[in-house]
């Protein structure tokens, strides 16, 4: 994996822990797990691409 592509998968499992966090906190917010799901498909693309 190229230097950006790790920093994106490191970006997705931070953002994941962030809005995990926020939910246990404050409530569940639907757009945040909604950008975090793009966040997580764009992130499979681009490892998938990479692979290929």
């Amino acid at each position: 994996m190229s230097g950006s592509t790790k920093t994106m998968g490191v970006l997705t499992v931070g953002a994941l822990v962030l809005v995990t966090a926020y939910t246990a906190a404050l409530g569940s917010n639907g757009w945040l797990w909604f950008g975090w799901v793009v966040l997580g498909l764009t992130t499979i693309g681009v490892v998938s691409s990479r692979r290929t």
